[in-house]
């Protein structure tokens, strides 16, 4: 996990130091620059895979080919296997992305499994910038006529540049040459359900043990770190799986898990991550439970903090911000990289609004989970990513495997539905009964910001904010999103939030 910053045509070095300088905190162990003809490349690392060897930007043995990227490669030892040991030089995972485009060109990209933005130059000039197909992590950037700029976070770029900002699209790649291309759908055009189901909440055992392979497998390839993994523990149902299956890979390997919670003193959230590592910890005897407890003042003095940090002012991505930076404040002090559980909401139905019309009917269920998949890359993904690596945390989110995707995906929508006796998530409860105590494994849905106490102390905080009406140009839904908009504004003025940002259905 790091951070990056690329530029191509017109290069003013300064400008590029001072954007890769704005987004250290993302990399705090090391930083690489290098410049080749019309194209420069910056990297701000977070040293979790190679930590000696690993620096950027990467270079093949001739150097005639450079590489900067954040994120993880999870299949980097498959593509050694496919590509030959004999071409790599380090262990870093972003060797395989380095080689595979050296080898296949930009259809090199079609190899990567992971979360990836990467920018890739030759001496001879030519260029190539990417971004992973779910967007996991993130890419930005600006189109002047001499120069095209990309960075990691907003923040990065001059406060010129900013009304030029946008998003760099997931799945797709730009080169100078060839223009913005797709190279990977965020849910590929094949994955829909293959029939309607006969009888909603009645399955075959085939599907539940699909269902726990494909996520088993997921976060077992997480797992990957010459530093140690941990994992963020609300006591929700998905970070409870996730915790379970970590701990039993831990096990196998003789490792300690770590495991992390925040909430309010007495909140929900604190009491259900310390029964789930209880109950793991008798298993495998090897968690090792850490809790940060939350006060009102604590939250209230985070809020301008967690705005400023995940560079987002939606209401929903707020209240779960502010526990999740005073929770990766806490946890960057024991290990570089936590497992969550983002995205299993997603595809299994979690939200209660996914229960109610229009989404009864089971086509537009299926379309609307297909639909918020797609978003979450400047939603959810984006304040959990910002919020870790405002610590230089790096997040990872084994629901959102590809292959976990397209299964959950591949599900009919009515399997996912609600009924008497049918509980949301039914599915993915029953595939890891016996994993988890029965009161996590049935506790029923609670947004984080809900569960850990912040909700209604923002709300608060933020009461005697301006007018939604004051905020010109910018369509503001509540007094609430209004407040953490003036917050917003005050770092990223010139952004704007039609080119670079998300916001959830409701609030």
């Amino acid at each position: 996990m790091c951070g990056i910053v690329a530029a191509v045509g017109s290069i003013d070095v300064e400008l590029c130091r001072r954007m890769l300088t704005r987004i250290e905190h993302r990399g705090p162990d090391d930083t690489g620059e290098i410049r080749r003809g019309n194209v420069w490349l910056g990297h701000q690392r977070l040293s979790i895979m190679d930590v000696e060897g690993g620096h950027q930007p990467l270079t093949d043995a001739g150097a005639t080919t450079y590489l900067v990227a954040n994120g993880e490669i999870y299949n980097h030892r498959h593509i050694r296997e496919d590509l030959g040991h004999a071409l790599f030089e380090t262990g870093s995972d972003s060797e395989a992305a380095l080689h595979a485009l050296i080898v296949d060109g930009p259809a090199g990209l079609a190899r990567l499994r992971g979360m990836f933005a990467l920018a890739f130059t030759t001496q001879d000039g030519d260029f190539l910038a990417a971004r992973d197909p779910l967007g996991v992590k993130p890419l930005y950037w600006v189109r002047r006529d001499d120069v095209t700029l990309f960075a990691s976070e907003l923040r990065a770029f001059d406060v010129e540049d900013r009304p030029l900002v946008e998003t760099f699209p997931p799945g797709h790649c730009w080169s100078p040459a060839g223009g913005l291309v797709r190279f990977a759908d965020t849910v590929p055009a094949h994955v829909r359900p293959a029939r309607r189901a006969e009888e909603p909440g009645v399955w075959e055992r085939s599907l539940v043990k699909s269902v726990r392979e494909a996520i088993v497998t997921a976060v077992e390839n997480r797992m990957m770190s010459d530093v140690g993994v941990g994992v963020f523990l609300s006591g929700g149902l998905d970070s409870a799986i996730v915790a379970a299956v970590a701990a039993e890979y831990a096990a196998e390997h003789r490792q300690p898990l770590p495991t992390f919670a925040v909430g309010s003193p007495g909140s929900a959230d604190l009491a259900a991550a310390r029964r789930v590592a209880e109950y793991l910890d008798a298993k495998h005897h090897n968690i090792e439970h850490h809790e940060v407890v939350m006060s009102r003042q604590d939250a209230v003095d985070a809020l301008p903090r967690a705005v400023r940090a995940i560079e987002h002012y939606d209401p929903s991505l707020v209240r779960s911000a502010v526990p999740n930076l005073l929770l990766a404040e806490y946890a960057v002090r024991h290990v570089h990289a936590v497992l969550t559980g983002e995205g299993a909401d997603e595809l299994f139905a979690g939200y209660a609004y996914y229960h109610r019309e229009p989404f009864t009917d089971p086509d537009a269920l299926q379309a609307e989970l297909v639909r918020t998949v797609g978003e979450l890359h400047h939603l959810n993904l984006q304040r959990c990513d910002r919020a870790s690596m405002a610590f230089g945390l790096e997040a990872r989110e084994p629901f959102l495997d590809r292959d976990v995707i397209e299964l959950a995906l591949s599900i009919p929508p009515e399997h996912k539905m609600i009924g008497p006796g049918i509980e949301e998530k039914k599915l993915l409860r029953e595939a890891f009964e016996g994993w988890l105590p029965d009161e996590i494994l049935h506790r029923g849905k609670e947004q984080f910001g809900d569960g850990s106490g912040a909700k209604e102390v923002l709300e608060e905080a933020v009461r005697s904010s301006p007018d939604v009406a004051a905020a010109e140009g910018v369509e503001l839904r509540n007094r609430e999103e209004a407040g953490f908009y003036a917050i917003w504004r005050q770092e990223l003025d010139g952004i704007r939030p039609d080119r670079t940002l998300g916001l959830f259905a409701t609030t």
